[in-house]
């Protein structure tokens, strides 16, 4: 039987890319999983999940979180914090904050009201940050900010909510083939030259990044607090 039969897990932002391809692997391993997103229905996006419930939440609303977790309830496994972007002109004062917003105190928000539910199934918090965690994209300040800061949120709730029996960890993506590096790879010549940046001299998938998240998740990872698993091909090594 999977580690995973039995227990209850939410993905953010889990409509597409990172969060879809964890949906699907928590599906699979058996977990009655629960997804967000913006539109009004799993239907309305390409990828619906069969048996995924679907909860329509909008993170960048300061009302989200708590509405979000008064709908899962008073027990929850596995909460994966993947929701989240950046916009076009971050170095305008009120972008910049709407980033930090969805990026980083949503995350807070919905964690913090979902820490009694965790308690109770002495749960995990897996956070999806970014290589930008570690390294600087001067075109989106807000972004770097917002996934740096969430390793420290990272570290600090790994700190404090392991007395609880809640552990909380991140994963780091680099260059992963989703829609929102889309613009990267328009371009042949670009990307080419992007890729040569990598020692894998690849894209990764989505689900590579799912079973980093499924691993920090599981009782396999049960002595791990507080930590970020970097899933970059490579990219920190330059």
């Amino acid at each position: 039987m999977s580690w995973a039969a039995g227990k209850t897990a939410l993905v953010t932002g889990g409509s597409q890319g990172i969060g879809h391809a964890t949906a699907r692997a928590l599906r699979d391993v058996g977990a009655a999983v629960t997804v967000t997103g913006t539109r009004a229905a799993f239907g309305d996006y390409d990828e619906p999940l069969d048996g995924v419930a679907y909860l329509q939440v909008d993170f960048s609303d300061p009302a989200a979180p708590a509405a979000a977790a008064a709908a899962i309830g008073d027990r929850l496994d596995v909460l994966v914090n993947n929701a989240g972007g950046g916009r076009a002109g971050e170095y305008d004062q009120g972008n910049f904050e709407a980033v930090i917003d969805l990026n980083l105190n949503a995350v807070m928000a919905l964690s913090t009201a979902l820490l009694p539910a965790l308690k109770a199934a002495r749960g995990a918090v897996v956070n999806v940050g970014s290589a930008a965690s570690f390294l600087a994209i001067r075109e989106a300040p807000a972004y770097t900010a917002s996934k740096a800061g969430l390793l420290g949120l990272t570290r600090a709730l790994g700190d404090k909510w392991v007395a609880d029996g809640v552990r909380v960890n991140m994963v780091a993506p680099g260059f992963i083939a989703t829609r929102m590096t889309g613009p990267a790879r328009v371009d042949p010549d670009y990307e080419k030259r992007l890729l040569k940046t990598l020692p894998m001299r690849r894209w990764g998938t989505p689900a590579e990044v799912a079973d980093a998240i499924l691993f920090l998740a599981s009782p396999a990872a049960s002595y791990i607090t507080g930590q970020s698993l970097i899933v970059d091909g490579g990219l920190m090594l330059r």
